[in-house]
């Protein structure tokens, strides 16, 4: 049936974004907690930082693997259910986490339950609704909506380090728990399933356009996504992607999101300068990933990625070496913010073009687990290296040259061809 038409007509698209974009800056705000909340967890309850860290690791590695899971539960049970209750999960594990007195109870809380509600709203969210509301102009909604992640950090992080300051971790967690909450009205009344059930088609499309539907809209979503990753992982094009956007997770919210705010104490900066500077890159990825998803229409994805690696290494390469000036900070807030996210519209766009728009976002889903397994794996191994040499400095090297492979490893990706037959139609 089709439901109450709503207006804008094919500009109603936009509206869902837009909910879709808070909905993601909030899933932003809430993964970048940690960062925040390591040093008060110190000092509240003398946790050793590599057990904070690896709490934090378990969320984002629950956050990326949930992810294309998520992606074919929106086709079998519907986006809208299945991103209500990634929100209630996310509040409700949140506000628990209140109540917490031993580290169990931050890898329950923080690691486990907020890992696996905020795994669907995440890129695959933002890459089922560009293919189910946009036919043109995808790459750059997708920068636009991966950029809110930078928006996340942007708006979250000097609040919720004010927070952290004057009150300890206890504010912060319940800062985090209402802006989630709050977002599932919106969510309810604005997001519908998909145009047609709004009586429109999608944005950039003819009247008689037919979007491609998905086989995991019928029987066991569980079977499809693993059927999905199978038959993707027999090839090359997989591989390269997930291996690069692993070192993408390694070198950004896995490395410098969870341990900068904390490098930065190590070298006398205050959280909220240091949640400062984060939001000053903030600034630039949300400037850079847009930018990107304007490129990504018009260039090579491949060469896009190339560069954009190089940039974050180099980066990289050059901040434990900085002296940590005002002027030094400033120039790393600079390069490394223009491409924080902006390697996610070139990634998406060769995984639809290898993988096709029914199974891309699956995909994807999966390509962007291997993002979170590289960010999980650099969040314990940088408080690790804390612990076994008192500073970043190795840490921070290694992760730039694991960048500068990356960028050499995009140049190899070949899509001229699709990466696997049209899957058979269900008898």
């Amino acid at each position: 049936m089709i439901a109450q038409s709503r207006p804008f007509g094919q500009r109603y698209a936009f509206v869902v974004v837009g909910v879709i974009f808070l909905c993601l800056l909030i899933a932003a705000g809430l993964r970048s907690a940690p960062s925040v909340m390591m040093l008060p967890l110190e000092n509240s309850f003398g946790w050793r930082r590599d057990v904070i860290s690896l709490a934090a690791g378990v969320g984002i590695l629950l956050y990326g693997l949930t992810g294309p899971f998520a992606a074919a539960l929106m086709e079998r049970i519907g986006l809208r259910r299945t991103l209500l209750a990634s929100l209630v999960v996310m509040s409700a594990s949140t506000t628990l986490s209140l109540l917490m007195t031993k580290p169990w109870h931050l890898f329950i809380t923080w690691g486990v339950f907020s890992g696996i509600g905020s795994g669907a709203v995440a890129s695959v969210l933002g890459a089922t609704i560009v293919n189910r509301w946009f036919k043109t102009n995808r790459g750059l909604v997708m920068g636009l909506m991966s950029a809110s992640s930078a928006t996340g950090m942007l708006i979250f992080l000097p609040l919720i380090a004010s927070l952290a300051q004057s009150g300890g971790w206890q504010p912060v967690v319940i800062a985090v728990a209402i802006a989630t909450a709050a977002l599932i009205p919106l969510v309810w009344l604005l997001v519908p399933e998909r145009p047609a059930s709004i009586g429109m088609v999608r944005y950039g499309a003819q009247a008689d356009d037919v979007p491609p539907t998905s086989p995991a809209s019928q029987g066991n979503f569980l079977a499809h996504t693993l059927s999905t990753l199978r038959r993707a992982a027999g090839t090359r094009v997989f591989w390269y992607l997930f291996a690069t956007f692993f070192v993408c997770g390694f070198t950004t919210n896995g490395l410098v999101g969870t341990h900068l705010i904390a490098f930065c104490g190590d070298m006398g900066i205050g959280e909220v300068q240091a949640a400062g500077l984060l939001s000053m890159m903030g600034i630039f990825d949300l400037i850079g990933t847009t930018l990107s998803g304007w490129l990504t229409d018009r260039y090579d994805p491949r060469k896009l990625l190339g560069v954009y690696y190089a940039i974050r290494g180099l980066s990289l390469i050059y901040l434990p070496y900085s002296g940590f000036s005002a002027t030094s900070l400033i120039i790393f807030a600079v390069l490394y913010g223009l491409d924080w996210i902006a390697t996610v519209p070139p990634t998406l766009r060769l995984a639809n073009e290898a993988f096709g728009d029914r199974s891309g976002p699956i995909v994807f889903g999966w390509i962007v687990a291997g993002h979170q397994v590289g960010a999980a794996a650099a969040a314990a191994f940088g408080g690790t290296m804390r612990e076994l040499q008192g500073n970043y400095e190795l840490a921070f090297l290694i992760a730039g040259m694991t960048a500068i492979a990356a960028a050499c490893i995009s140049l190899l990706i070949n899509t001229s061809r699709p990466a696997f037959d049209p899957e058979p139609q269900a008898a």
